[in-house]
């Protein structure tokens, strides 16, 4: 299916959503983009439910809806895909999901914190080293914010060192800079299938005695180019 047919069959999907599961859904859109699964190699994110703004209650909330049309086109390209049927159980989805923002006003407010913290890290200002966690939780030590995906690991020594990790299916190699402090905020270069913002490896060194009695370190980040290890 062209972009532009996977268009008009999401806007009359849309149209038949009952008014009262639509309150508060500015917009039903569909993007180009392919945002392929951190960890599998066939599963793709075909939706995404987007908070814009509120006032504090929850019940005012704005959201965004987004149908990836390039998961949906690389999904089908694995075996046959029933476009209409996984469009609207996607979207279906998505629209479940704005009304459990609307509910949990907790949830709202700490994805809400994240994305500003997340802002701040790409402006260059001071932000909290472990603001990812409070994004949407996509595997075991990994989180979403906004575009940008952010995987945890754990730094054994001081000295730098190789960081094996898996993205999509395939396995990478990245040189972790030498440091005595952390986190290091790593943006990964060079991935087969990046999302659309950026992905990080965020390394934390093994936690010490002596970091009980002292400041908490702010944030370095990088940028580093990964490798296959087999070539």
């Amino acid at each position: 299916m062209r972009l532009d047919d996977f268009r008009v069959m999401v806007d009359r999907l849309a149209r038949e959503v009952p008014p009262e599961f639509r309150h508060g859904v500015v917009a039903i859109d569909v993007s180009a983009n392919t945002l392929p699964h951190p960890v599998h190699g066939d599963v793709y994110t075909l939706g995404e439910c987007v908070p814009l703004e509120w006032s504090g209650s929850g019940t005012d909330l704005h959201s965004r809806i987004v149908l990836y049309y390039g998961s949906f086109a690389s999904l089908a390209r694995l075996g046959d895909l029933d476009w209409r049927a996984e469009a609207w159980e996607t979207l279906t989805h998505e629209l479940r999901h704005h009304l459990e923002w609307r509910a949990n006003v907790d949830a709202l407010a700490a994805y809400d914190w994240a994305a500003e913290q997340n802002f701040a890290r790409h402006e260059g200002h001071a932000f909290d080293p472990l603001f990812f966690r409070s994004g949407e939780a996509l595997h075991d030590g990994i989180w979403k914010v906004d575009d940008d995906v952010f995987m945890e690991r754990e730094q054994a020594a001081e000295s730098g060192e190789q960081s094996e990790f898996v993205w999509h299916g395939r396995r990478y190699r990245a040189s972790v800079p030498r440091t005595s402090q952390g986190p290091l905020f790593l943006t990964l270069e060079g991935l087969l299938d990046p999302p659309p913002g950026d992905a990080v490896l965020v390394m934390k060194l093994a936690p010490r005695l002596l970091d009980l009695f002292r400041r908490r370190p702010a944030p370095r980040q990088d940028v580093v180019e990964v490798t296959l290890p087999d070539g």
